[in-house]
């Protein structure tokens, strides 16, 4: 089941100069960075309870959200909704027709498990879902 927006994802062309604006122009918190190796991205968090503002950066160049940039520059990329159970929530939208990015789930921040809904299910938004590993709300 859907329990939360977990967050909101936005791809940013100068991730340093992102960062500086989430803290110092609008005082977020930031809950920090980490490498996502799985989706080719630098993910920099910004807690807003009871949700996050993502910041996505390509890692090393390269992955999709380098294409994004290269073809839209900044912007939002996504909105990602909590699961506290992906598989049962993955099989009820595939029955209802929904088309996914991947087979399965995969690996994603903080040792959630992650899959993308593709944007034509969805009136051109990008829908991610997640569940957060156990010991990480």
């Amino acid at each position: 089941m859907i329990t939360a927006l977990d967050h909101i994802a936005v791809a940013v062309p100068d991730l340093e100069k992102a960062i500086k604006r989430f803290m110092e122009d609008f005082g977020l918190p930031m809950g920090g960075t980490e490498e996502v190796a799985a989706a080719q991205t630098t993910a920099a968090f910004f807690p807003l309870p009871p949700t996050n503002i993502e910041l996505v950066y390509p890692l090393e160049g390269k992955g999709p959200i380098a294409t994004y940039l290269e073809k839209k520059g900044g912007g939002l990329h996504h909105l990602c909704f909590r699961s506290d159970n992906i598989d049962e929530d993955v099989a009820r939208l595939r029955a209802r027709g929904y088309q996914f990015l991947a087979d399965a789930p995969t690996p994603g921040a903080h040792g959630s498990r992650v899959i993308f809904i593709h944007p034509k299910s969805c009136d051109g938004v990008l829908i991610e879902i997640n569940q957060p590993a156990a010991d990480h709300h």
